[in-house]
């Protein structure tokens, strides 16, 4: 379901609150599982919008592991196996849990998916609760799926035919019957999405299971969603998770400020700076996106248009990707066929400029003065129009 916009699970940022260490008054998680070979590495992530390091890493050694640490209040975790997809979903506070069973893997084109279905996760009833909060996303999942398959075929051969920039056969296909039926099941399921996030955020609003479920479900925060957190008592609200939420909402801007320079590699191995882009031109967009990001591959038509309109006259787009693997990346380069520069990012620019959601964007002036941030669409049209007249 990482393709539902907004509403997803996805990991982009950095969240604190959590020592590694072996004092038992802290969490313990020891693993024993099968399926998976000696010196597999293991992980514990937290679950927050921005970019994460892990909290715990350990290495199985005959099908097991151990992950000790503190926290000062429940954080919620997910269990992968590093560098593969799939994850199972814990809690980290005061106790021991205990993890066993069988962790099935299935090689794809470019990485190994990982299935924790036949894992059992016992000893915490604050686990045992959060995993029963999040199946609502399980069964939401299970119809995204169901339908992707019904209308695979449609949403195929319009791809294909944005591919070969065929607008003839574009226009045709988005116009035939089952396109717009496929699109009307999509309208109708995110609408079911919101409302049953909805209610079970605001089944907990009177806790930090209130704003924990928010972050949960969602892979971003924008002011929009001020009303959900208007909901939260008190007590949610001052919660752990309650301010990671308020911190979201009413980030401080960043429209005046000095965009920070960054070192970037391309993909002939060559490195360039922010500075060195940004060489005898008036605006330059900074563009983070993802090769998976639906929202970011919807709005590149727009800065394909924006950057025939403006190139020559001193307008640059800097796209940079946060994909994990660069033959992803590489295989929406080579779908898009885009003529600015790209880069893929290793966390750090990202990093450095608090990505916590894609497609975020920064405009900035030759002085390297952040004009705005996260205009797209239109309202980046006009901008660009009313900045270049």
């Amino acid at each position: 379901m990482k393709n539902f916009r907004k509403f997803g699970t996805m990991l982009i940022g950095v969240c604190s609150m959590i020592s590694c260490t072996s004092n038992p008054d802290g969490f313990i998680i020891e693993g024993d599982v099968e399926g998976l070979p000696d010196g597999t590495v293991v992980q514990l992530y937290p679950v927050c919008h921005e970019s994460s390091g892990p909290i715990a890493t350990d290495t199985l050694q005959d099908g097991k592991f151990l992950f000790e640490g503190q926290v000062e209040e429940p954080l919620a975790a997910r269990l992968i196996v590093k560098d593969g997809y799939g994850s199972t979903s814990l809690m980290l506070s005061k106790g021991k849990q205990t993890l066993t069973g069988q962790i099935t893997s299935q090689k794809q084109e470019n990485n190994v998916s990982y299935d924790f279905q036949q894992v059992d996760l016992s000893g915490s009833e604050l686990t045992d609760r959060y995993r029963s909060l999040m199946e609502v996303r399980n069964k939401l999942d299970s119809i995204y799926n169901e339908k992707s398959k019904r209308y695979e075929q449609i949403y195929a051969a319009v791809n294909a035919a944005r591919q070969k920039q065929n607008q003839t056969l574009i226009d045709s296909l988005l116009q035939c019957a089952e396109y717009k039926e496929a699109v009307r099941a999509d309208s109708l399921f995110f609408v079911k999405v919101k409302d049953s996030y909805h209610k079970v955020i605001m089944d907990n609003k009177d806790s930090f299971w209130g704003p924990l479920m928010l972050i949960s479900l969602t892979t971003y925060l924008t002011e929009a969603d001020s009303t959900w957190y208007k909901e939260f008592s008190q007590e949610a609200q001052n919660s752990y998770y309650g301010k990671m939420v308020k911190n979201e909402i009413w980030p401080a801007e960043k429209k005046g400020l000095q965009a920070p320079d960054f070192q970037v590699t391309a993909s002939n191995g060559e490195q360039t700076s922010l500075k060195e882009l940004s060489a005898n031109k008036k605006y330059i967009l900074i563009d983070f996106w993802a090769s998976w990001c639906k929202p970011c591959r919807k709005e590149i038509p727009n800065l394909k248009k924006l950057y025939e309109l403006y190139a020559a006259k001193g307008f640059q787009i800097i796209s940079i990707s946060i994909d994990k693997k660069e033959k992803e990346w590489q295989k929406a380069l080579d779908e898009e066929q885009l003529s600015w520069p790209n880069f893929l990012d290793n966390g750090e620019v990202a990093s450095l400029y608090k990505v916590k959601f894609i497609p975020t964007m920064y405009l900035i002036d030759e002085q390297g003065t952040i004009v705005c941030e996260n205009l797209k669409g239109e309202e980046l049209s006009n901008k660009l129009a009313e900045l270049f007249k």
